[in-house]
């Protein structure tokens, strides 16, 4: 049975789901969320997107260790809610994530991020090798998993040595974790992404980034 609670008021808005052992909470920016995101740089003044429409979020997920963890991410208000169902149904799915923490505790690095195989969210950046702002700097974009899901250059380039053992896109193994993580075109997590209207980088043909999904942000 599924439980919803709602709760406002005048400086937070909050919402709980619990689902069949899943849970995921929904605020707004608090002030000590805010502080961590201008401390570790993943927000600043000039970024597209205002605090305000933002939303931070805890959810459970499942560790490579088989064990339900606590993460958390920060996502733009109109994708908030759809994505603690997203990761409800890759709970249920027993999908593995190595970690889940706000790209700020890296400094806002998204290199330091990836090699702590750190699945994140938003982070005012630009667009990896551009200028442009990336979808991660409105809050709709999540980077799951990304040693197991490297992205690949033009030129077949992987930044980070522990990726490159998964250049191949194939599982070989479904009793490994690391196996289970990588993310393949007609695996489930494709599939429930997609079904919302999410793309994934994996699809792309110039490049590829076998971590990322990101939904239209107009």
């Amino acid at each position: 049975m599924k439980r919803l609670y709602l709760l406002f008021t005048l400086q937070t808005l909050f919402l709980s789901i619990v689902v069949a052992g899943y849970t995921a909470k929904i605020s707004s920016i608090t002030p000590r969320i805010e502080h961590r995101m201008r401390a570790g740089h993943s927000y600043r003044d000039g970024c597209p997107v205002k605090l305000r429409d933002l939303r931070y979020i805890r959810l459970n997920y499942l560790g490579f260790d088989g064990k339900p963890h606590t993460g958390e991410m920060v996502v733009h208000k109109d994708v908030a809610k759809e994505v603690t169902q997203i990761f409800g149904e890759l709970y249920r799915a027993k999908y593995p994530i190595r970690r889940m923490q706000l790209v700020s505790d890296y400094g806002g690095s998204d290199y330091r991020s990836i090699e702590a195989d750190n699945t994140s969210a938003f982070n005012c950046r630009a667009v990896t090798g551009g200028k442009k702002w990336s979808n991660h700097a409105y809050g709709k974009a999540i980077d799951i998993n990304p040693i197991e899901n490297p992205y690949i250059s033009r030129s077949g380039h992987i930044a980070h040595r522990a990726s490159l053992p998964y250049r191949i896109r194939r599982h070989k193994n479904p009793f490994h974790p690391e196996d289970r993580a990588l993310i393949a075109p007609h695996d489930p997590i494709v599939r429930i992404f997609k079904s919302r209207g999410w793309r994934w980088g994996g699809d792309w043909h110039s490049i590829k980034d076998y971590q990322h999904f990101d939904k239209n942000r107009h």
